[in-house]
């Protein structure tokens, strides 16, 4: 019995995808409280993707930057950010696009520029699908999209939920955490209905569990009798290494490969991947 108190399925190891056309999964992971392991989750999470055969884009869409500074790239001193792609037709992906640490595992990265793009995007037409534009046109090189979102419900949220075919929720198990999870899921439906029908909330991971204390365990509780079977079974733990991952500027699945931090990434991988059909 896992710690979400169900027991936790048999899924298969992960094949590589068959070979031909790729048309990309895009995953919003999404939650407007900052601080609940969002940026962490994405980076291990795609890393662990990229481990079972698939290439992976992690687009990082937080004016804070910090997914790109978690795979070792400086924001200030970037030439060329998503900013770039959204607001200009003067560059192509292939201007911002950078490599990161794990072969298979590019980034589109972001810096503060971004935030003067929800002010921006106010006026355009079509406001709403100006990421799904920009993916649009990447779907073919990539196996899967992972989107690390702004910790608000702003414009540059609404992008990503119109540009996604899946929401994961990552959600730190601590009661504040959980109250804002009925205003999040209020906007996924709204998106849902006016902007794009084919959204699908596919889960919400637990994070920075602690199975010692009352709390943590409450709060995972509350979450499964709320969520059910959207809970992802893998609950990420609190653990050192994670900070130490993002001085290091690399994943945990190349940092610290043999530690139950990783290990707990690749079994999201695979539920991920069972989820969305996309293994």
């Amino acid at each position: 019995m896992g710690p979400t108190g169900r027991p936790f399925p048999d899924l298969p190891e992960p094949t590589p995808p068959p070979p031909g056309p790729k048309r990309a999964t895009v995953i919003a992971m999404t939650n407007q409280k900052g601080g609940v392991g969002k940026t962490t989750t994405t980076i291990n999470l795609g890393a662990a993707l990229v481990e079972t055969g698939r290439k992976v884009l992690l687009v990082d869409f937080d004016p804070q930057g910090s997914l790109s500074v978690g795979l070792g790239v400086n924001p200030h001193t970037l030439e060329r950010s998503i900013y770039d792609l959204l607001l200009s037709r003067q560059y192509t992906a292939d201007d911002v696009i950078v490599d990161t640490v794990v072969e298979g595992l590019d980034l589109l990265p972001s810096n503060i520029d971004l935030s003067a793009a929800e002010l921006q995007l106010v006026s355009e037409v079509a406001r709403e699908q100006t990421l799904s534009r920009v993916l649009d046109k990447l779907k073919d090189r990539y196996d899967l999209i992972l989107i690390d979102c702004a910790p608000s419900l702003g414009l540059l949220t609404v992008n990503a939920l119109t540009a996604a075919d899946e929401v994961v929720i990552p959600l730190e198990c601590e009661f504040f955490a959980l109250r804002g999870v009925a205003l999040l899921t209020d906007t996924i439906e709204k998106v849902t209905d006016r902007l794009n029908p084919d959204l699908n909330l596919m889960g919400i991971v637990g994070t920075m569990y602690d199975g010692r204390t009352l709390h943590s365990r409450e709060v995972l509780e509350r979450v499964v009798q709320a969520f059910g079977d959207r809970v992802f079974h893998t609950v990420i733990r609190r653990t050192v290494k994670f900070p130490e991952t993002t001085v290091a500027g690399e994943p945990i699945t190349t940092y610290a490969s043999s530690s139950p931090g990783a290990a707990a990434y690749r079994s999201l991988a695979k539920e991920v991947l069972a989820r969305c059909h996309a293994g």
